[in-house]
């Protein structure tokens, strides 16, 4: 059991190098300054009907497409739809990369989601040059 606690560590440690490594897409760039931001984990959400991330979005109502810069926010962080519509700057921990997402859902912290989530779209992912199938990665993030 201990060897493959081990073993499963060793993978995931790898995979976060690997990850680190990767050439980011969509306008990644360098957190200009290391300005940082507000500290909170950057998960995976499908935004598009019939996916894992539910009903339409809280704040057009629509679905969206996984190949646009999107985010939901934490509840506290969504505050009550004032930041629908507006842009966000997501800065990876693991590699300093930082991109620009929209906010267009609540990641409700009263149903199950953390208080400290940044759900994002795979394009997000993609553009920090991070691997999705980590399923979690550490990031800061501010308003744009």
């Amino acid at each position: 059991m201990a060897n493959a606690k081990l073993v499963v560590m060793a993978i995931l440690v790898i995979l976060l190098q690997v990850s680190t490594c990767a050439v980011a897409r969509h306008h990644a760039k360098p957190d200009p300054g290391g300005r940082g931001g507000t500290p909170g984990v950057m998960t995976v959400n499908g935004f598009e009907k019939g996916q894992e991330g539910g009903p339409p979005s809280e704040c057009d109502g629509k679905f969206h497409s996984n190949k646009d810069m999107i985010v939901a926010l934490s509840t506290r962080w969504y505050a009550g739809g004032r930041r629908c519509g507006k842009m966000i700057n997501i800065t990876s921990k693991h590699n300093g990369r930082t991109v620009q997402a929209k906010v267009v859902d609540e990641c409700d912290s009263n149903h199950g989601c953390k208080t400290n989530i940044v759900d994002t779209s795979e394009a997000v992912w993609k553009a920090l040059g991070l691997d999705s199938n980590i399923g979690e990665v550490p990031v800061t993030w501010s308003d744009a």
